[in-house]
């Protein structure tokens, strides 16, 4: 699988379907690329649908530093650079829509919409900032095994974890989680643990924005998503029923309708976007 150099780490990419639009999906915390593998599948036949790995984690390198929202912003920046696919229409979810967010309200010469899933514009909750240190520490010095109880209800909604019928898709990304490396995911987890909050940057987003949030998400709930849309002016809020924290993979077909609603209902761009 293809890989590109931005700012002094390797980062692995995905690159499906050929349209004159592209999409830039970015992952969560403890995932990757493949946890957009349903909206790939399905809008790849009208729009270039690019995924890419954040460094530590996925298929990217686990580098030394760089694991701040500013940096992995900045890693966003590079890699549309060096792509050269600006403006994108960029898909975040949790950690990539922290990612989104800045890009939007910084560099929206880049943008061109703005997808947000089971994500906020603040800093992590206080009262959550002690169990998830705890949860990484744990992973981090004698593995995942010991925590995936714990983190399996943060990363999906009540509703996939109880449903026998999709049993093997829990196994599958159970066991997917356990082989994060544990060094990358530990500095991953401390970037998004300290990062800043960017409310006030809110009222700087001017592209088009789809705001998307499980009713079952408990690691962003819903609250989390209603105060983004109040904040960013003229943006949708849909709320996937049935859908925790992943809701890519807990709802697919229910996430694939939303965004094909919002993009199919942009203007055409006058300049091919690639």
């Amino acid at each position: 699988m293809p890989q590109l150099t931005v700012n002094g780490a390797n980062l692995h990419y995905g690159d499906t379907g050929s349209g004159a639009e592209t999409i830039l999906f970015s992952h969560g915390l403890l995932m990757n690329g493949e946890m957009f593998g349903g909206q790939v599948a399905e809008l790849s036949a009208r729009y270039r649908c690019i995924t890419y790995d954040h460094r530590g984690q996925g298929r990217s390198e686990v580098a030394q530093d760089g694991y701040d929202l500013d940096s992995l912003t900045n890693d966003a920046i590079g890699l549309i650079g060096k792509l050269g696919i600006a403006p994108v229409h960029f898909a975040g979810l949790s950690m990539g829509g922290f990612v989104g967010l800045r890009l939007a309200a910084r560099h929206p010469e880049l943008i061109r919409s703005l997808t947000l899933l089971e994500t906020s514009a603040g800093p992590e909750a206080p009262d959550k900032v002690g169990s998830y240190r705890l949860l990484g520490f744990i992973g981090r010095w004698f593995g995942y095994g010991l925590v995936i109880g714990r983190v399996m209800p943060i990363m999906f909604g009540t509703t996939f974890l109880t449903d026998p019928a999709r049993a093997n898709e829990r196994e599958r990304w159970r066991t997917f989680l356990l082989k994060n490396d544990r060094v990358g995911i530990q500095r991953a987890l401390e970037g998004v643990l300290t990062r800043s909050g960017v409310e006030d940057e809110l009222s700087r987003i001017e592209v088009p924005t789809l705001i998307l949030v499980g009713d079952e998400d408990v690691a962003t709930p819903p609250a989390l998503a209603e105060r983004i849309s109040d904040g960013i002016a003229g943006s949708r809020l849909v709320v996937i029923p049935r859908a925790g924290h992943s809701s890519t993979i807990e709802q697919p077909a229910a996430v694939n309708a939303a965004i094909s609603t919002f993009l199919s209902g942009l203007p055409t761009p006058s300049v091919p976007a690639r």
